[in-house]
């Protein structure tokens, strides 16, 4: 494990200890939008990241969720989110994350998110796989739309924002086995490429919530792109990342989202019809 990565597994544990710690204990919780909120453990744990970060790479810039973006010409730069999923930790509800990426040249080159309820440290370096607590993680094998699980989710500003992710709902959930929505885009990515899930979508996020988890799902072998179908590069905000058998006709399906679709649902046996 190289430097870089040993100090980003550091301060991903860090953080993710404190937030574990913090579980379960009232907060008081601030919005950064009508329906985006902030809490104190949000704060904390980027300062624990971010001070185990700089006193390794002093000179590195940083962009992370909650208002610190410092860009240092020809620096690599750090990205981050201390809470993914900071509605589900406010609620009590137990899927959140940490995510920590690295940013060399415009290319992140090594992703860390923990999941420190689960235990669960999924890390990537680019050109070396995607692993989960040490073992090589790959992509699920599924080819079937009738028989794919997918996840999404929507903006925190869906109220008034026209990229509400409703009618690429709509559409998608009439097309496949089933569709989940766990409110942290970091783990879902994760979840892509340890072939818990086949795919997932989402409209208008933000660096911080891709960087890490876009590379990790390459690494275990999947498909990142832009709802055009070219590769994904941030700071683009949308896009759909699968195991790449499904990718062209999820495209298909999502571009199309706006067009009436009378296409009846294919359901391979009855026992698809049942919902978890």
């Amino acid at each position: 494990m190289n430097e870089h990565l040993t100090v980003a597994v550091r301060a991903a544990r860090l953080a993710g200890d404190f937030l574990r710690q913090n579980f379960g204990k009232p907060l008081h919780i601030d919005y950064k939008g009508p329906i985006n909120p902030v809490t104190e453990v949000d704060r904390q744990a980027q300062t624990l990241i971010i001070n185990t970060l700089q006193k390794a790479f002093p000179t590195y810039g940083v962009l992370s969720e909650e208002g610190l973006d410092t860009l240092v010409s020809g620096q690599p730069r750090w990205i981050i989110d201390p809470l993914d999923g900071t509605t589900n930790y406010a609620h009590g509800y137990r899927l959140f994350a940490v995510s920590i990426a690295l940013e060399v040249s415009g290319e992140v080159e090594l992703g860390v998110v923990y999941n420190p309820l689960a235990d669960e440290l999924f890390v990537a370096e680019r050109g070396k796989g995607a692993r989960l607590n040490h073992r090589l993680i790959h992509v699920s094998n599924c080819s079937e739309l009738g028989k794919a699980v997918v996840a999404s989710g929507f903006p925190y500003d869906m109220w008034d924002n026209p990229a509400d992710n409703l009618a690429e709902w709509g559409r998608i959930v009439k097309r496949v086995l089933s569709v989940r929505c766990d409110g942290s885009a970091t783990l879902d990515l994760c979840h892509v490429a340890a072939g818990r899930l086949d795919a997932f979508w989402e409209l208008d996020l933000d660096p911080w919530d891709l960087a890490a988890g876009v590379l990790i799902i390459r690494e275990a072998g999947g498909v990142v792109t832009d709802l055009n179908g070219a590769p994904f590069r941030l700071p683009q905000r949308s896009f759909l990342a699968s195991n790449g058998l499904l990718h062209q006709a999820l495209l298909e399906v999502i571009t199309n989202a706006n067009n009436k679709d009378t296409r009846t649902p294919i359901f391979l046996n009855e026992t698809q019809r049942k919902r978890d």
